[in-house]
């Protein structure tokens, strides 16, 4: 079946991605942005009205004289498909190619369990989603998924992922073809929160870093502008950076990654070990009544001043700075963009996180460098999958891989 944009000229197909890029910009703001004449925007821009792919979004404010008008991609194009699946958790979201959510569900799941499991589960939720809207599968025109391991881009499947070893070389991509003629694309989790804080961002910001801190830690990269996945799809796998040679095991069979030592279970690891030890009452008194301790706890015993607690706390983010100040001094990014379930920690885990940055890189490499949590909300995930979707497709010209 032809595609709406298999028979689009170059210049119609770069005004395509840069009106997605560029959140309801005007026909003016386009030409100057690809270096047009503004009477080959015009003439671009109304052609790609006509066949219903592009479509008028409302005057904007006016800098002086007329207010233009926006330009977004048309909903007749019909909804992308975003999955977020995490850890403990999967996240799904119908969006308009604006990426406008339209339809969201969320739910714990154990990753672990396989795929046997999990993608059915994932299919059935898509379904449930598109029969909320009225919709059928023929009008999903493309899907993004990320999964929490390294990803063999080209080949939509995961590659010896440490966290789900069940998961390893099975095809994502051909299982989701079962009920879908879209194309599908897989990336790791991480690199979809660096597409969002890119879509955040409209492109403006060509090398900076994300750093998801959660059950456990990955690095998205976005080199000059464009997602850096490796020669492999394992690239930013810093979880597994040493930071510690007589550290504790970790799962992947060495010793002392900092994902062992700082992610979001050590920092519950280490907070049941002091309420056993009587280090603190309070840390105590929440483990004997739940029988177990979680991350966020161990927060709300720093913000109380509980001092055990807030150790806890600064040695996960030094930690943690200790390996990043080896990313920054190698890769020299002007941005670092923290986010995942540690930001719940709070400020004591940021400032012990720029601390040890600044401690440990060299001076050139950070003096303009920002480091802060993610401004991004709960729905970073699927943004990221339906950034990978949106442009992923437009780049095939809707021609599954």
């Amino acid at each position: 079946m032809l595609t709406p944009w298999n028979d689009l000229s170059m210049a119609e197909l770069t005004v395509l991605e840069t009106a997605f890029w560029s959140s309801r910009t005007s026909r003016h703001a386009l030409a100057g942005l690809l270096d047009y004449s503004k009477s080959k925007a015009n003439a671009t821009v109304a052609a790609l009205i006509e066949r219903g792919l592009l479509q008028e979004a409302g005057l904007q404010s006016s800098s002086g004289g007329r207010r233009p008008e926006g330009l977004r991609l048309s909903e007749r194009l019909g909804v992308v498909a975003g999955v977020d699946l995490g850890a403990t958790s999967v996240d799904v979201a119908l969006m308009a190619p604006d990426l406008s959510i339209r339809a969201h569900h969320a739910e714990a799941i154990d990753v672990r369990a396989g795929p046997g499991v999990v993608l059915p589960r994932v299919r059935a939720v898509l379904r449930e989603l598109l029969a909320r809207l009225g919709l059928e599968a023929r009008d999903v025109m493309g899907i993004g998924m990320g999964v929490p391991g390294p990803v063999a881009f080209d080949q939509g499947m995961l590659v010896a992922p440490p966290l789900m070893p069940l998961w390893d070389g099975f095809s994502i991509r051909e299982d989701l073809r079962q009920d879908y003629t879209a194309p599908v694309f897989i990336d790791n989790d991480v690199n979809l929160m660096a597409l969002a804080e890119q879509w955040r961002l409209r492109r403006q910001l060509p090398d900076f870093l994300v750093l998801k801190v959660g059950t456990g830690i990955g690095c998205g990269i976005i080199c000059h502008g464009q997602v850096h996945r490796g020669a492999t799809g394992s690239a930013g796998d810093v979880g597994h950076i040493c930071v510690d040679q007589q550290g504790p095991m970790c799962h992947c069979g060495n010793r002392g990654c900092v994902e062992a030592m700082a992610a979001g279970p050590a920092i519950a690891r280490l907070a049941e070990e002091a309420a056993r030890q009587g280090d603190s009452a309070l840390l105590a008194e929440w483990f004997e009544r739940d029988g177990q301790l979680l991350p966020e706890q161990v927060a709300q015993a720093s913000r109380a001043g509980d001092a055990t607690a807030s150790g806890i706390v600064q040695r996960a983010g030094g930690l943690i700075g200790q390996m990043l100040a080896s990313l920054v001094n190698f890769f020299n990014p002007s941005h670092v963009f923290i986010g995942g379930g540690v930001t719940n920690v709070g400020p004591l885990f940021l400032a012990a996180v720029r601390q040890s940055v600044y401690q440990r890189s060299l001076a050139l490499s950070t003096r303009h460098l920002e480091i802060q949590f993610s401004p991004l909300g709960g729905h970073t995930g699927v943004t990221g999958a339906g950034v990978l979707a949106m442009q992923e497709t437009l780049r095939t010209r809707g021609v599954a891989p």
